[in-house]
């Protein structure tokens, strides 16, 4: 049927899928047909976890990069259909919903779409790369009346809910100092300095592009390879570095903590000083956040793994009557002399991935919203943007919640940018 394939190829393209295919509502013995967009690592996990639901059905699988895509019809026993283009899942009226684990810059296009065309979905982190995506993609999540949850996990893992439980509780005393940190090790090469050169064959490396700027092939760029974690997130082009990367699942942690607060400025301190390849963000990074009612700081650095802790990730709450530590392996509290609060040291009993699938595929029958809801992590990566912000416009950046404008307008061009036709994003 080549005209119907014209059709919703060109139907999709134009954003009209929503009123041509109206997503059908679920019953409650119904399994949920889903889309996974992006197959790489991120996606392939993600598959991998959905398929471990008993509620979902992989129905399609889809990828730019032939492949993946190859890979991931397999990783289904070749029951999910492999497709190039993600417009035809967003026409299919047999999908109920999409994973969407394609690089950074991708993220709030489709899920606007997917939103638009009656589909529920689950988008990994960080979901924007500037502040204005994340405000578009909150706004077609309630005008479309969807659930979307962000891929932010340890929101739905146990020891990361106690311990924000435990931070509300007092029993930390006043909280006014946190502290998040990722190290790593990197050499000075870092990932070097290949050449701009043709594409791979099998890569559409123009859809990779898609809304991000038209730039020649170069292999940090594309960063695929199986001996290293994605490359592209190092590109201003595709993603935020470090600070939307990691530091996006450690704040994303304290302000649940509490209570969803955000920062009201933001300064940032860093550089290139010891990498020599051709990415693009600092290895060396200290940001400071200013809320209401405490401070907290992001630290990143490339050259050097070593904690005064012994974690080479975490999040430090600080609080009159003790401090504690927590990452994905559990939570420990030091008691300040004299407070009267007791040690604890407490084992995670799950990373929170099967946890957070199984509360988004509750959440598309019930219709509630999430617990790592579009809007909450719109809330945390506008803080991790605002990061960003301070550290390329050298400013320090004040900020108002409650608008979600920044004062300072040298600092206001970071906030937005406009994509590559034909991708604007239409709410």
């Amino acid at each position: 049927m080549p005209e119907r394939r014209d059709f919703l190829k060109a139907a999709a393209a134009a954003g009209l899928t929503t009123n041509i295919f109206p997503r059908l509502a679920l019953g409650a013995n119904d399994k949920v047909r889903m889309g996974f967009i992006g197959m790489g690592a991120m996606g392939s996990g993600n598959l991998k976890i959905a398929m471990k639901q008993e509620n979902l059905v992989p129905a399609a699988v889809c990828d730019v990069y032939q492949p993946y895509l190859e890979r991931a019809v397999a990783t289904t026993n070749g029951n999910a259909k492999g497709v190039r283009d993600f417009r035809e899942i967003l026409a299919d009226k047999s999908i109920d919903a999409v994973c969407i684990s394609t690089p950074d810059h991708w993220h709030a296009y489709m899920t606007v779409e997917a939103c638009k065309a009656g589909k529920d979905v689950y988008v990994e982190k960080p979901i924007s790369v500037t502040i204005e995506e994340g405000q578009l993609m909150v706004k077609a999540a309630r005008k479309y009346n969807r659930v979307v949850q962000a891929g932010t996990m340890q929101r739905s893992a146990p020891n990361f809910i106690e311990a924000c439980n435990i931070v509300r509780s007092g029993q930390l005393g006043d909280v006014t100092y946190c502290r998040t940190w990722n190290y790593a090790a990197n050499k000075p090469e870092g990932w070097g300095t290949p050449a701009n050169s043709e594409p791979p064959k099998d890569l559409d490396w123009d859809m990779w592009l898609g809304p991000a700027p038209r730039r020649d092939f170069n292999t940090n760029r594309w960063g695929i390879d199986p001996k290293r974690w994605s490359t592209f997130r190092y590109f201003w082009d595709y993603a935020g570095g470090w600070m939307t990367d990691w530091c996006v699942h450690l704040l994303d942690i304290v302000q649940m903590a509490f209570d969803e607060t955000m920062p009201t400025s933001v300064t940032a301190l860093g550089d290139r000083y010891i990498l020599k390849d051709n990415t693009e963000m600092p290895d060396t990074l200290q940001v400071s956040f200013q809320y209401p009612k405490f401070v907290a700081v992001y630290e990143n650095r490339q050259y050097n793994s070593n904690s005064l802790i012994k974690h080479g990730y975490g999040i430090l709450f600080h609080g009159t009557k003790a401090t504690m530590f927590v990452d994905r392996a559990g939570y420990q509290i030091w008691p300040e002399e004299g407070s009267g609060v007791l040690p604890v040291e407490s084992k995670a009993s799950s990373a929170g991935n099967m946890e957070h699938w199984a509360n988004f595929l509750d959440c598309i029958k019930t219709r509630k919203r999430p617990n790592a809801d579009v809007e909450l992590n719109h809330k945390t990566a506008t803080s991790c943007h605002l990061g960003n912000i301070a550290y390329r416009s050298k400013l320090r950046v004040d900020f108002d919640p409650a608008t979600e404008r920044i004062a300072q307008a040298e600092a206001r061009k970071y906030a937005a940018r406009e994509n590559r036709k034909p991708w604007k994003i239409v709410v």
